[in-house]
């Protein structure tokens, strides 16, 4: 038992969690103030999944999760499936950004706007936004994120600094995770630009790398990856069946998103097309067969 309750741990980052709480609890009364009550419980509900996001974020660093995953590989991978993908869909289901942008005070959040979207000096950062919006940005970054930091050399750096740990590899899965997930689940105001056709195909090759790498770390190596989980004093497991585990928890944690994901997809490409068969014609641009009345002609 002392496993799971002993080794909580404090992290600065639930100063920031609870902030970003009371800044949205904020803009959803101001939002209250002016909406009808259907709005309102739209945002309180999704509202819900923004926490559960939030809450699965500090599970992820401040619980036995984060302290194990020094000591075992295989928790690790946990760490990093919760912090890649379960993280970043609920935030982006909980859709938090108007009530987060009223949270500003209304004559500062008028001068901000303006700026941010009139401003000479903001073109170029108006211009990174585009590019990081775009589904083709987003389906490479989290997946170089993905792979880039299980290679030896940056998950290893990660591991003996702790900046690097926390702000650079933990921050970059979060990042890149929201811009991915945006491309597929609609976030209000935000709605996915790709086409469900799109989707899928992102969501296979994304668990078709996760496969690979999966497979390269287990079945494909002779040894542990990793210089700083060899010879940890009082784990009893050896670092390469760690990494075999850690592995297959990759493996198979990718089955339990990217299945309910497609069937997500697959519908609304059906619901958008009228049909299975419609659909089919729409991935091979065919075109829909002329009726009986066309061929016939007039008269």
């Amino acid at each position: 038992m002392t496993y799971v309750t002993s080794p909580w741990s404090f992290d600065p980052l639930l100063v920031v969690v609870v902030c970003i709480v009371a800044l949205h609890e904020i803009g959803l009364a101001r939002l209250k103030a002016r909406s009808d009550v259907t709005r309102t419980a739209r945002r309180r509900k999704r509202s819900l999944a923004f926490y559960a996001g939030l809450a699965a974020l500090l599970l992820a660093v401040e619980s036995p999760i984060d302290y194990w995953s020094d000591q075992y590989f295989y928790v690790h991978m946990i760490e990093h499936i919760i912090l890649a993908f379960y993280v970043p869909i609920l935030v982006v289901v909980g859709a938090p950004w108007i009530p987060l942008v009223f949270s500003i005070p209304l004559n500062a959040r008028r001068r901000l706007g303006r700026a941010v979207m009139l401003g000479r000096w903001s073109a170029t950062l108006r211009s990174v936004g585009r590019v990081l919006m775009n589904p083709w940005t987003a389906l490479v970054a989290f997946n170089l994120v993905m792979v880039g930091w299980h290679l030896p050399g940056p998950f290893d750096a990660s591991q003996t600094n702790s900046l690097v740990h926390i702000w650079l590899m933990h921050g970059s899965f979060i990042v890149a995770g929201v811009l991915f997930w945006l491309q597929i689940i609609p976030s209000h105001p935000m709605r996915p630009k790709a086409s469900p056709f799109w989707q899928a195909g992102a969501i296979i090759s994304t668990n078709i790398t996760m496969f690979v790498l999966a497979m390269s770390m287990s079945l494909f190596s002779r040894g542990s990856w990793y210089d700083v989980y060899n010879h940890l004093p009082g784990v009893s497991l050896s670092p390469f069946a760690d990494q075999q585990i850690g592995a297959a928890i990759l493996w198979i944690c990718g089955d339990f998103w990217a299945i309910p994901a497609l069937i997500i997809i697959i519908r609304r490409a059906i619901e958008q097309e009228g049909g299975i068969a419609d659909a089919v014609d729409r991935i091979f641009h065919h075109a829909t067969p002329p009726t009986l009345g066309e061929i016939r002609g007039p008269g």
